[in-house]
């Protein structure tokens, strides 16, 4: 086990060059960088569209700027250097856990991580317990009545569910709740009196702009893992063992909770750091931009599009490494639910 754990940490670290090197490279070659950008906003332009690297001297954006100036906006930048020398210089900071500072925000990249992480952990959590809370207990359900008009059913609508975008069903849940009924507010994770209120009313305030967000997000999640777990009982219902402890006597309950759960739970269980890292950096882009939450998924986004490469490269970095780990974690899992796997 600790010689598996050690060369799987071992194979982190040509995963993240990897990802790393190739991110960097793709860089340098889109258009309109943050160069492009200052010297278009010195001259009062736009910085869309007029695109070539930093490192071409033809630029059009660049007419009316002396060379000098020019060679002291990419000094600003850091955009002097030669890109391998870049790139080596990254990877230094990146081993320190230096995240390095945003070219448009004047932030250090962690401390932009640490002021947008409570939205991204709200909307993780909710979505995470909430979609497992549902999804176990019914897979369980449908598997027991497997066939029934209640597993067609619900088969249906679980399916329905997961066929809406998150997205989609934002907007309507945002038209029909917080523009028609006004039950809603349309944005925002708090009210603008927050800080006043009491803690019993600043609970009710936060939770009452929380719901239509995680609606969104938990119907079309827990349909995966609704039919998984029905899948994972089913499968273990039909084997021989469960035959046999029938045979002895035993109440369907007992049969299915103290010999069939553990067993069918195994590919359930494993998921769970996956999903619960997941929950925070995955799919929530869409629905922060929905309703106006300022969290990791839309400091992503407003990074790729203003490019602002540290932030890019460093959230990258972060994210990357924390996958690794989960899913380090999830392997270890299975020994830790199944001590008969053996990772030799």
């Amino acid at each position: 086990m600790t010689s598996y754990i050690f060369k799987r940490l071992l194979l982190m670290i040509p995963t993240l060059f990897g990802v790393l090197l190739l991110t960097f490279v793709v860089i340098q070659f889109v258009p309109g960088g943050p160069v492009e950008q200052m010297v278009s906003q010195l001259q009062g332009r736009e910085a869309g569209g007029e695109g070539a690297q930093a490192s071409r001297s033809d630029y059009r954006g660049r007419q009316g700027l002396s060379p000098k100036q020019v060679e002291e906006i990419k000094t600003l930048y850091g955009f002097d250097k030669p890109a391998h020398e870049r790139f080596w210089l990254m990877l230094k900071s990146f081993a320190k856990l230096d995240l390095g500072q945003s070219f448009y925000q004047r932030k250090a990249v962690w401390d932009l991580i640490k002021e947008k992480l409570p939205v991204s952990i709200s909307l993780g959590l909710w979505t995470f317990f909430i979609s497992y809370l549902i999804a176990v207990p019914l897979g369980v359900a449908k598997a027991v009545r497997a066939g029934s008009r209640f597993d067609l059913v619900t088969t249906l609508l679980v399916l329905i569910g997961y066929a809406i975008p998150g997205f989609v069903l934002g907007v309507a849940l945002l038209v029909i709740f917080g523009g028609q009924l006004q039950w809603f507010p349309l944005r925002g994770l708090t009210s603008s009196n927050w800080e006043e209120l009491s803690w019993g009313a600043r609970i009710v305030d936060y939770l009452w702009h929380i719901t239509l967000p995680v609606v969104a997000m938990v119907l079309g999640s827990f349909a995966v893992t609704a039919m998984l777990t029905k899948n994972a009982f089913l499968e273990e219902i039909r084997k021989q063992y469960v035959m046999t402890a029938r045979a002895k006597g035993l109440s369907e309950r007992q049969v299915l909770w103290k010999h069939i759960f553990r067993n069918a739970l195994i590919p359930i269980v494993t998921g769970f750091p996956s999903a619960f890292i997941g929950a925070f950096f995955t799919g929530s882009l869409l629905i922060e931009t929905l309703f106006s939450l300022d969290g990791l998924g839309l400091l992503s986004y407003e990074s790729v599009i203003r490019r602002d490469y540290p932030v890019v490269l460093g959230t990258l970095y972060l994210f990357t490494l924390i996958g690794l780990v989960t899913k380090l974690i999830s392997d270890l899992c299975y020994v830790w639910v199944d001590p008969r796997v053996k990772f030799d």
